[in-house]
């Protein structure tokens, strides 16, 4: 089966909304929105983000910030934060550093261009995040290890990634894993690896289960499959379709959420640093 182009269908939509700030932050919005890991990461972070933040001013590490939507959401809920927001794509950190312009100026974010294998920052972070860039690194140990260190003694670190169970539902379709280095974690990979350096599972989670996979092919997967086919002429039936199937998407989002997923195709891990 032929791989669908799912990233560079992002990047098209990011390239059109590149000048204008107004249309960003409507990007932003349809990436909370559409992506369901976005629902559970911004849930944890308002969570522990106020708990970090009743002690006073502190600093976050968004590892791999691709468009910088979690940067604008933390920014956003919390004026106590800093942020060091790295990346390995130029045209993403380029982009980011047109768009939060007052922040950098401000202070209160900067963006530089770093490979996690060569993270050498120790002790200096009371969070860390990273959200689907694990799978895309071979050596994810070593990573893993380098965002401990730098991590504060009782440190947050985040991650989502898919999870071992997105190959078993692909049933042969590998859509959208071209440029990942493996399939996805299962809870015990991905605490073991956590462990190995230094980091204590707090809740390992199964995201997009029953309901999240649902609402994922609806709302995400199938429009993809016709802007690859369509382009931008996807717009216009796209424009009748999300009305009808849209509210029945976010409510089996929402059941997502609140459902302990025994499987699922996607997974984040929170831990503390020991």
């Amino acid at each position: 089966m032929s791989k669908i182009a799912y990233d560079p269908v992002k990047d098209r939509f990011a390239r059109i909304v590149r000048n204008s700030k107004k249309l960003r932050k409507i990007f932003y919005t349809l990436l909370d929105l559409f992506f369901l890991r976005s629902w559970h990461i911004r849930r944890i972070l308002l969570s522990k983000g106020g708990e970090i933040e009743e002690k006073g001013s502190w600093k976050l590490l968004d590892a791999g910030s691709g468009f910088g939507q979690y940067d604008y959401f933390l920014l956003k809920n919390f004026p106590g934060i800093s942020i060091d927001s790295v990346d390995v794509k130029e045209e993403y950190l380029e982009d980011n550093k047109r768009f939060f312009d007052g922040d950098i100026e401000n202070g209160r974010i900067r963006f530089q261009k770093l490979d996690l294998l060569e993270l050498d920052a120790l002790n200096e972070f009371d969070m860390v995040i990273c959200i689907d860039v694990l799978e895309h690194i071979e050596n994810d140990v070593k990573a893993i290890r380098n965002l401990s260190r730098s991590l504060k003694r009782n440190g947050y670190f985040l991650m989502h990634s898919p999870s071992h169970y997105s190959e078993e539902d692909a049933n042969g379709d590998d859509t959208f894993v071209g440029e990942h280095a493996r399939t996805g974690y299962s809870k015990a990979e991905i605490e073991k690896k956590l462990m190995e350096a230094d980091l204590l599972p707090i809740k390992t989670h199964y995201t997009y289960g029953t309901w999240g996979r649902r609402a994922w092919t609806l709302s995400v997967k199938w429009p993809m499959i016709l802007f690859n086919r369509l382009s931008m002429l996807a717009v216009i039936p796209l424009l009748f379709y999300y009305p009808v199937v849209l509210p029945f998407c976010f409510l089996m989002n929402l059941t997502d959420l609140y459902t302990k997923n025994n499987k699922g195709n996607g997974i984040y891990a929170l831990a503390k640093k020991i």
